[in-house]
């Protein structure tokens, strides 16, 4: 008989009892760590599983590109001077030759000529045929008395680049020409010597812009383009069409969406905030997730950005962001709800440009960008505003949403300028610009010049009191019979009639600047009144109330997370106008800086020519 090595029931039973518990502690064991992490830390769990369109490709294109040339302002008032030999006067006696213009030394001579450098920038997304700003300077050691009066001959406008120690000049992408505007104020020679003539660059070319692929895959380029059409599209003869086109295995060419038309910016920080493909379970994560940042003053932005990318989806959390305590959530919150075309955003949109210089300018970029009367009527209100910023900023971003309204359409006076007569209820004023475009803007219709007086308007126009109620406006010119006009002292009869009279748009602007330093206009006169970015704000705690006076900690401390709107900048021109800085509010829930390289390509182009001959601010 074979021994039996087998445990008496007893021992084997204590043993399977013991298996069992132990099976039963590792179990518990598991089931605790599961329960462990809580709903929040498991709804941040599936939402870091989606990758952003931002996650894998950088942007293209938005970035100003600086055109330039040499070119010759002629009509000057005997201000202009005889170049002395350089390779600035070489290279325009070459394309004046170019050009079948006789005798050019003898033209180049004269004091009504004056030989000046000239350059324009192309700003992102800018389309064939569309208007810039041209900067003119006359050379340094130069004998020119100043460029008032003067015209800009058509000149054109190419990149330039040095390479092994000479000059490389590319295509032509643009022309300029038109009047010489220079600062009425201006009373020194560097000063008179410089000008602008504002909307007389003409592109030649238009700039795309797109996205770059980090590690170039042509799967991942066809589905990014894919989850930008699902957000994106426009109508094109009845037929929907997306605003994405992958043309290479890196490269994805992105069309300008209307809605985003003036803030370039702001369009590229959406579409890198799309979700390249999430299911309904991951999106209901993030949502969740980025809800609970929107109420965060610290994430506050980004998550904004995020949710507007959602489209509808993320509408409902946008609102409750709307209903916050904190003003800069409140802010994000609508400013995203706006480019959604959400009318609730309107009316706070409004009182926040009313109330908050930081909020200003984005706030209007954003009602611009309604296609909702809520929008319009917040603007129109603010066009009573007490703020110059504030009301020409209204004006601005009206003109911008439709500038075929009565309201702000105007009219082109002498096919000149766009002129428009507001009639308003806030304080009398007058607006002229110096940038963007030849504009000038009344608000109110009754304005008036003050007896007695007499003034310039360009170097050939003259205005005298002739009674309390009229004045004369008078033209004198070499060889041409003199022409007078008898108007009211009304404002807008005196500008009309120095047009009549052949004035240009620098001859009105300086008039009215005479007239102001005389003490003849009384109406409010201001020049580029626009909305400014980089504005310190100063979040306020639960129980502090709004009011005028704010003070400053270091905590609440901030700069609004967004880039300026392109209605109100003139990237490649101003210094002022770089983005600033990013801070912790800029970033995003993990730490991580997004468009990391914005700032770089934000910073002011410095003129080639402006180099070659130290004349470059």
């Amino acid at each position: 008989m074979k021994p039996d090595y087998r445990l008496p029931r007893s021992k084997r039973s204590f043993w399977l009892l013991v298996c069992l518990i132990g099976l039963l502690i590792t179990s518990g064991c598991s089931a605790l760590d599961v329960r462990s992490q809580s709903p929040e830390d498991e709804i941040e769990a599936i939402a870091s599983g989606v990758r952003l369109v931002g996650d894998l490709a950088v942007p293209f294109g938005n970035n100003p590109i600086s055109i330039e040339s040499v070119g010759l302002v002629t009509g000057l008032p005997g201000t202009g001077s005889d170049p002395a030999p350089s390779p600035q006067r070489a290279a325009l006696l070459s394309e004046m030759q170019g050009r079948g213009v006789t005798n050019p030394n003898q033209l180049l001579a004269s004091t009504a000529t004056e030989l000046v450098m000239v350059r324009g920038v192309l700003r992102p997304g800018i389309q064939k045929g569309d208007h810039f700003d041209v900067e003119l300077r006359v050379p340094s050691r130069s004998e020119c008395e100043g460029l008032r009066g003067g015209w800009l001959m058509q000149t054109r406008l190419k990149e330039l680049a040095l390479l092994g120690g000479s000059v490389h000049e590319g295509t032509t992408l643009g022309l300029a020409e038109g009047p010489v505007l220079v600062d009425p104020s201006a009373k020194d020679k560097v000063s008179k010597s410089r000008g602008r003539v504002l909307g007389g660059g003409v592109s030649l070319t238009s700039r795309e812009v797109g996205l770059v692929l980090k590690d170039p895959n042509i799967l991942v380029s066809s589905q990014i383009g894919t989850a930008v059409n699902r957000r994106f599209h426009t109508f094109s003869g009845g037929l929907k069409q997306g605003m994405a086109k992958p043309k290479t295995d890196e490269y994805i060419e992105l069309k300008l969406h209307a809605r985003y038309k003036d803030n370039i910016d702001r369009y590229i920080r959406v579409v890198r905030a799309l979700p390249l493909h999430e299911t309904p379970k991951q999106q209901q994560a993030r949502v969740q997730l980025l809800e609970r940042q929107l109420l965060d003053p610290i994430t506050s932005a980004t998550a904004a950005v995020r949710l507007e990318a959602l489209g509808k989806d993320g509408i409902e959390s946008l609102r409750k962001g709307m209903g916050a305590s904190e003003e800069e959530v409140r802010f994000y919150s609508a400013e995203a709800l706006a480019y959604l075309d959400q009318t609730e955003a309107a009316p706070l949109l409004g009182k926040l440009a009313h109330d908050v210089p930081a909020f200003r300018a984005y706030a209007l970029a954003a009602l611009s960008a309604m296609d909702d009367y809520a929008g319009y009527e917040a603007l129109r209100d603010l066009l009573s505003a007490t703020s110059a910023e504030t009301r020409y900023g209204a004006f601005r971003s009206l003109w911008a949403m439709n500038s075929h309204d009565a309201l702000v359409r105007g009219e082109n006076l002498g096919d000149q300028f766009s002129y428009h007569v507001l009639q308003t209820q806030g304080p009398p004023m007058i607006h002229v610009t110096r940038s963007y475009r030849p504009e000038l803007v009344l608000f109110g219709t009754d304005q008036r010049l003050r007896n007695p007086l007499s003034i310039e308007a360009g170097s050939e126009i003259m205005i005298n009191t002739l009674d309390e109620d009229r004045v004369t406006v008078s033209r004198f010119s070499i060889n041409e019979p003199d022409q007078k006009r008898v108007v009211s002292t009304k404002i807008d009869d005196v500008i009309r009639a120095i047009v009549e009279l052949g004035g240009t748009y620098p001859d009105v602007v300086q008039a009215l600047q005479a007239a102001k330093a005389a003490g003849a206009l009384s109406s409010r006169f201001e020049v580029d009144a626009l909305p400014k970015g980089g504005r310190t704000y100063y979040r306020k705690s639960a129980e502090e109330q709004p009011g005028e006076e704010e003070t400053a900690n270091e905590e609440g401390e901030i700069v609004v997370a967004n880039p300026l709107p392109d209605l109100f900048s003139r990237r490649g021109y101003d210094e002022k106008d770089k983005a600033p800085k990013k801070k912790a509010s800029d970033s995003d829930s993990s730490g991580d800086q997004k468009d990391d390289n914005a700032d770089e390509k934000r910073q002011p182009i410095r003129s080639f020519l402006g180099k070659m001959v130290s004349r470059e601010d």
